[in-house]
């Protein structure tokens, strides 16, 4: 059912498998090692058509050029706005809706549970009108509030089927206890259930850090001025009409990569701990 380790496999096997790893993790990182190199590129080199080569020089002051020349901060900072609120939103909704349909028995259990479910399968595309257009309705077209809602509306339904499952797996016989001593349900979600939860949320958290931070579709879709842009369609605008200064957007790349990368360290013990919680014994 499961391949055999790889230290089980015949010599030649071993070989190929410490020859390939290596060729594919560099044809895997060659666009971003691409990125980092146009980096530090001077302008002059992408004048003369030194696309793929190595730069001539390091110009370091890409990176201090990019905040000088761009409003580059201003969108680093508009994308702390719709990330943050919407990562805090998600998880207090997921948790809810994870304790509810974890732990509840009722007629309506599966099918509440499979509506959360069946809208991660809808295509985002097809969205993009009616969303749009709801959000002109209300008021919230090129707001950082309506970018902060849908995302959160979209983003509960993956956190609640994770949720739902980790608190499934949970010993009942704690909130049996609970209720045996007389706890309150609430008492029961905020000192026994979201205690044992942290594992997930953090997991959680980082994914959908992640996935709202480098969201680009939405962001052109629900934004247009540099005040609400996230930083992911404010590197569009780093190009000029005649003239593409693609050292300075690979320079604003790596700045705009650098947040989820830490998220990710920061959190990484907590990360894997949530994500492998229940897989041995």
């Amino acid at each position: 059912m499961f391949p055999r380790p790889i230290e089980h496999q015949s010599r030649s096997i071993q070989i190929s498998y410490q020859v390939l790893v290596p060729i594919a993790l560099i044809l895997w990182l060659l666009p971003l090692i691409g990125v980092a190199v146009t980096s530090v590129k001077p302008a002059s080199d992408l004048a003369a058509g030194n696309y793929f080569g190595m730069p001539s020089s390091l110009a370091l002051s890409n990176y201090a050029d990019v905040f000088t020349n761009s409003p580059i901060g201003q969108y680093i900072w508009n994308s702390f706005k719709v990330t943050i609120p919407t990562v805090i939103g998600t998880l207090v909704l997921s948790c809810l809706t994870g304790f509810a349909l974890g732990i509840y028995k009722f007629r309506s259990n599966v099918w509440i549970f499979f509506m959360f479910v069946a809208g991660n399968f809808v295509p985002f595309q097809i969205l993009m009108v009616p969303v749009r257009d709801m959000t002109v309705n209300l008021g919230l077209y090129n707001t950082t509030t309506g970018l902060v809602l849908f995302h959160v509306a979209f983003q509960t339904g993956f956190c609640t089927l994770f949720m739902r499952n980790f608190i499934r797996a949970l010993p009942r016989e704690l909130i049996e206890a609970a209720r045996v001593e007389g706890v309150s349900e609430i008492q029961i979600f905020w000192y026994v259930v979201l205690p044992l939860m942290k594992p997930a949320i953090a997991a959680l958290a980082v994914l959908i850090f992640t996935f709202i931070w480098n969201d680009y579709f939405w962001a052109t879709v629900l934004t247009t001025s540099k005040e609400t842009q996230p930083v992911t369609a404010g590197l569009y605008s780093l190009n000029g009409q005649w003239i593409a200064q693609w050292q300075l957007v690979s320079a604003g790349a790596i700045i705009a990569a650098l947040p989820p990368v830490a998220m990710f360290f920061l959190m990484q013990r907590h990360f894997i701990a949530g994500l492998t919680l229940g897989a041995v014994k």
